[in-house]
């Protein structure tokens, strides 16, 4: 009833060993730069939300280079430690993120936070 397969039809076990033969293996400079790009793509990346894009403005809080690079840290921190919303602050703001999303949903100054009380956060990080 049942036929037993025993090749591949139309290769040969020796053709076989031979197209597996010519792959060539991933050079070094290959595989340094495969790694790159997959490490760029676990790296977090943090946005601002449109909510907190207008407060850091009205707010006079600079967003550049260094401040990224911090919150980025921040979130990497906090998902070491499985938090999902965190406060990331220093002395002077502080920002409320969503780690899972590396999204900060509001930014806030030193005069608020001295007024506010932080809710629906897991976590605080302070900024380094």
């Amino acid at each position: 009833m049942a036929e037993r397969i025993s090749s591949i039809q139309g290769i040969s076990p020796v053709e076989r060993v031979q197209r597996v033969s010519q792959v060539s293996p991933v050079s070094s400079g290959q595989f340094g730069a495969l790694l790159q790009q997959e490490l760029k793509v676990a790296e977090p990346s943090i946005s601002f939300s449109k909510h907190a894009q207008s407060r850091a403005e009205e707010r006079g809080i600079q967003v550049d280079d260094t401040l990224m690079g911090q919150l980025a840290d921040s979130v990497e921190r906090a998902q070491a430690k499985g938090a999902t919303n965190i406060l990331a602050f220093d002395a002077t703001r502080a920002f409320i993120i969503n780690v899972p999303h590396g999204r900060v949903i509001t930014t806030m100054s030193q005069e608020e936070m001295e007024e506010n009380i932080f809710t629906n956060i897991d976590g605080a990080v302070l900024l380094k």
